[in-house]
């Protein structure tokens, strides 16, 4: 999330209901088959969201942000809570066997590591200057739509099950031209490099049965370079993101302290982006970019 979740919280994979669903109201008879492309998706959609279209789920994770720099000893410079909000649509095209396509958007808050006190500007140890902080709130987070039948051949669901319960690593390497460079990045470098790693765990039985959503827990890994909003150029080292946490029953069940701020300053986020939104995502890169522009021109002299 500093593009930090980017996420959201795990790559898009794609579902659809067809010859799942019975009639309206009528319930599944039989379990998913995870050896079947379709039903594979379909238990990954489950544990990301659910095989209902247009029904939210709710993820709430916490963790905290550690520096590391080479010969020095690691910094814990932050804690953090946060939640994403997110619904599914179901999609199809020729050929492509089930499809989803799922939307989102997500705020992570900055705290004080001791007190737990929602930073609104923090004194950095590097540089001594105050910033201003600027926590994540990306809006939209969307994904796919993938399906059964990709690019790289049918969808596996890559979970070990053992002893009622099932387990699910996801790892997403991001490299991309650095929305706050220049026109000349290839020459110089500047791109933007990070590395997430997920874990899902889930019941065997509440995956493969006939409800429509897991109840998911998550761990969440991150590295990635220094927040923008840090001012720390090119300085040498980069952050460590640990975060834990899961799906929650509904928007209530977030802590209040972290519902008290998306009511007063992110109310949009306590529902996900409509199903035909087709905006183009944020991440906390371009969120800054967008910001810091606004600074700017808030301090040229009138004209």
């Amino acid at each position: 999330m500093s593009d930090i979740l980017r996420s959201s919280f795990v790559r898009a994979a794609g579902l659809g209901l067809a010859g799942w669903l019975l009639a309206p109201g009528a319930a599944r008879a039989q379990k998913l088959d995870l050896a079947n492309p379709d039903d594979a998706l379909k238990a990954l959609r489950k544990v990301v969201a659910s095989l209902k279209d247009g029904e939210p789920k709710v993820f709430y994770f916490y963790g905290n942000v550690f520096s590391r720099v080479p010969g020095e000893r690691d910094r814990h410079l932050f804690a953090y809570q946060a939640m994403n909000v997110r619904q599914t649509k179901t999609v199809s095209e020729p050929g492509k066997g089930y499809g989803y396509r799922m939307l989102s958007r997500e705020v992570l808050l900055y705290q004080d590591p001791k007190t737990g006190e929602i930073l609104r500007t923090w004194k950095n140890p590097w540089t001594g200057e105050e910033n201003e902080v600027l926590h994540v709130a990306n809006d939209p987070v969307n994904q796919g739509p993938t399906f059964a039948q990709g690019p790289r051949g049918p969808y596996k669901f890559g979970a070990v099950f053992k002893d009622g319960w099932g387990s699910l690593g996801i790892e997403v390497p991001l490299f991309y031209t650095n929305v706050l460079g220049g026109e000349y990045q290839e020459y110089v470098g500047g791109t933007y490099q990070a590395l997430e790693m997920f874990g899902f765990f889930f019941r065997e039985d509440e995956l493969l049965g006939p409800s429509d959503s897991a109840t998911t827990n998550v761990s969440w890994t991150r590295a990635s370079r220094w927040l923008p909003w840090m001012k720390m150029g090119d300085r040498v080292g980069y952050l460590l993101f640990s975060g834990y946490g899961g799906s929650v029953k509904a928007w209530d069940s977030l802590p209040e302290s972290l519902r008290k701020e998306i009511e007063t300053s992110y109310p949009t986020y306590k529902t996900p982006p409509p199903l035909d939104d087709n905006r183009p995502n944020d991440t906390s890169w371009t969120v800054f970019k967008k910001w810091i522009d606004a600074k700017r021109k808030e301090t040229l002299p009138a004209k």
